[in-house]
């Protein structure tokens, strides 16, 4: 069989050990009889999954003992309405850092909510740089200050941390959570549907400070109530299980490889392949400013756009797949996660080299 580097966007890549381990107890885990798809949430069996997971995921972000971590569902757009419904109650209104269209989304949904004022906006750049910290303006009566760490879609990355003083900083990770270390304790809130670095689609993770619980707006449903969720250790309502359950194999390969300082210095290595590969071609460029270009997704766009079919079809005879851009933006784009190996951007900076001079 033929190799496949699959560079989507998301679901993404998960780690070939991972989906080993999961297809040897598909069928019978741990000696149970069972597929972990057929446990009740409140046996043994699955609660001894769940609170695994939780530990690993806990460990690898050294995560302080005062903030709870959930399993939801409804992925990152379900967050973005679930975030306000808990935590604008504190003062009816919140700012957001508009960097790309998955904060674009993340306001227009905030906005049923409370008063939500966007306090930078990456628009006049044609959202290809993330505004520097003094042309925010901040409100220190927010609720929070909302970002989103990496745009999936623009190629994006925060590479320095937000200063919001006494007010609580919520991040959407949800493409880039586990690919290097970060200062939990430095966030109010941190919320990442699982299918970029983490497992696969169906669980959202979300870390949230002990303070933070208990504000929900009265229309608040029962199961997106975070403090009713915490009480009843993600259970109130049946979680994803399976997603869980894989989730918590991606943190202990993760653990067990290194931790994050050795997923950041993989992760790093890939992009500057890529990126020198593209910034020493005068046949591809990226539009991204240097400082704020996303280790995780790599938009890139051809000299020639009437060549962009025949760079894809090229790029899956030899086994690379999903690397059309996003219809908003068009082109190309490799997303590079976490469980992408080195070899697979090799063989993409191989055949890019090579089709530049069959092309260029």
């Amino acid at each position: 069989m033929t190799r496949v580097f699959n560079f989507s966007a998301g679901p993404a890549v998960l780690p070939e050990a991972v989906l080993r381990q999961a297809a040897q107890e598909m069928l019978d885990w741990n000696g149970s009889g069972m597929s972990v798809m057929e446990m009740s949430h409140r046996g043994k069996e699955f609660t001894g999954i769940h609170a695994e997971a939780e530990g690993a995921l806990r460990e690898l972000l050294a995560i302080p003992g005062n903030y709870r971590v959930l399993f939801m569902q409804g992925g990152a757009i379900g967050e973005n309405a679930i975030v306000p419904m808990n935590l604008i109650g504190r003062t009816g209104r919140a700012d957001y850092v508009d960097t790309g269209e998955w904060s674009q989304r993340s306001i227009q949904e905030a906005r049923t909510y409370g008063t939500i004022q966007v306090a930078a906006s990456g628009k006049a750049s044609g959202h290809t740089a993330i505004p520097p910290q003094a042309q925010w303006t901040l409100d220190p009566q927010a609720a929070y200050v909302h970002i989103c760490s990496n745009e999936t879609i623009g190629g994006v990355q925060y590479h320095w941390l937000p200063d919001t003083g006494t007010v609580p900083l919520v991040a959407d990770m949800s493409s880039d959570i586990l690919s290097r270390r970060i200062d939990v304790s430095r966030y109010g809130l941190i919320y990442a549907g699982a299918q970029k670095n983490m497992g696969p689609s169906g669980v959202t993770v979300v870390i949230v400070r002990d303070d933070l619980l208990g504000h929900a707006l009265p229309i608040t449903p029962s199961a997106f109530n975070y403090q009713l969720q915490a009480e009843h250790d993600s259970m109130y309502n049946t979680p994803p299980t399976y997603s869980i359950y894989i989730a918590g194999l991606v943190c202990k390969h993760i653990r067990a490889n290194g931790g994050l300082e050795a997923m950041e210095e993989h992760n790093r290595a890939k992009a500057k392949l890529l990126y020198d590969c593209i910034d020493g071609s005068s046949f591809y460029r990226n539009p991204v400013a240097p400082a704020d270009r996303s280790l995780m997704n790599v938009p890139f766009k051809l000299k020639d756009e009437s060549l962009n079919d025949a760079f894809l079809k090229g790029a899956q005879e030899r086994g690379m797949v999903q690397l059309k851009g996003h219809r908003l933006v068009g082109g190309m784009r490799a997303s590079i996660y976490n469980a992408m190996p080195l070899e697979g951007v090799k063989a993409l900076v191989a055949y890019m080299q090579d089709f530049e001079r069959r092309h260029g």
